[in-house]
Order: C-alpha cells, then sequence, then structure tokens
C-alpha cells in the first residue's frame, strides 16, 4: 500500500494542477472571443502560450504515470518548473494588461472553483482506498479524511470570501490560490501516509 499511497499522492497533486490550467485557459478563451482586435492579438498569443505550458506538463505527467516513487520524486522538481512557468505567465498578462478586472475575476473564480472540485475529488479517492485498509488501521484513516474534508472547507470559505470581495490585486487572488494549493498539498499528503504501512482488508 505504501508504493500506491505515494502515486496517489503524485497523480492528485498533479490532477488538481492541470485542472487549474484547464480552468485559467477556459476563461482566457471566453475572454480571447470578446476581445477587441487590438487586444485579441496579445490574448491569443498568451492563450497560445499557456496551451502549449500545459501540453508540455501533461505529456510530462504522461511519461511519469507508470513510474514508481523515486521517479515520482524527480519529476515532480520537474512539473513544479513547468507549472511556476504557467503561473508567472498569468501573472505577467494581468500586471501587464492594466485594470483588467472582470478577467481577472473570471479567472479567479474558474481556478477556485477547479481547487475545491480537486478537494472533493482526492477526498472520494482516499476514502475508496481507505475502504481496502486493515480495520486496524481505520480510526487514522477516518481522522485523515475527516481532516481533508475539514481543510476543504476552510479553503473553499476563504476563497468564497475573496470571490465576494472582487477588487484584489491578481497577486492577492494568486496569493490566495497559492495558499490553497499548498493545504491541499499538505492534505493530500497526510491522507496518503496515514495509509501507508496499512494491509487490505482479509
Amino acid at each position: 500500500m505504501s508504493q500506491q499511497s505515494s502515486v496517489h499522492y503524485y497523480l492528485n497533486w498533479a490532477k488538481e494542477r492541470i485542472d487549474e490550467m484547464d480552468a485559467a485557459l477556459a476563461s482566457f478563451e471566453v475572454k480571447a472571443g470578446q476581445a477587441k482586435a487590438e487586444s485579441k492579438v496579445k490574448t491569443d498569443q498568451l492563450l497560445s502560450d499557456l496551451t502549449k505550458r500545459r501540453d508540455e506538463f501533461q505529456a510530462m505527467l504522461k511519461s511519469q504515470a507508470e513510474a514508481g516513487e523515486a521517479a515520482w520524486t524527480d519529476a515532480k522538481a520537474d512539473l513544479e518548473k513547468q507549472w511556476a512557468g504557467f503561473e508567472a505567465q498569468m501573472k505577467t498578462y494581468f500586471e501587464g494588461a492594466g485594470k483588467q478586472f472582470e478577467q481577472q475575476q473570471a479567472t479567479f473564480k474558474d481556478v477556485a472553483a477547479a481547487q475545491a472540485k480537486a478537494w472533493r475529488e482526492a477526498a472520494d479517492k482516499f476514502r475508496e482506498a481507505a475502504g481496502k485498509v486493515a480495520t486496524a488501521r481505520t480510526v487514522d484513516v477516518d481522522a485523515a479524511l475527516k481532516q481533508m474534508k475539514s481543510d476543504a472547507s476552510e479553503a473553499e470559505a476563504r476563497l468564497q470570501k475573496l470571490k465576494q470581495a472582487g477588487s484584489e490585486s491578481w497577486s492577492v487572488l494568486s496569493a490566495a490560490l497559492a495558499e490553497s494549493r499548498k493545504a491541499f498539498d499538505q492534505a493530500n499528503q497526510a491522507a496518503w501516509n496515514a495509509l501507508k504501512g496499512a494491509g487490505p482488508k482479509s
């Protein structure tokens, strides 16, 4: 179960990033369709660049799909660089695009929704895997699942507050997403660590 737990952690981590990338791309696609001629070229270029980064991230992820924990540890560093590049390009766009609060808010809402969805899906996967562990570990596993759900609710509530505020800069919104992402990573790791060493039910 230990090997499987580690791989689940990495898969959940990567899927959450891809979901955020897809949400951001969908938001920019809507913007590209509505853009005036002068900003359409800029938005189309951004969309093309971000799509390329997302595709490279996905390709790297697919090449690791069947890898063991050691390979995942190495690959995660490369994936994190890809992710950081995606984020940096979005930040540069928002900082250079002037006061595009509507696009910024739309992108934030879409990415925040993708994060919330990732939390729920990770909890569901963990619950499914937890059903296969020995009863001796049930208390630890139940506690980890309860904590993951609690952390997800707190993160979603913080993001909801920012959604309603509506006038924050992309730096503030991005920092909130990063904080939520970090909490997701910690909860995801803690949950799968609870399954390490647990054997299947007899």
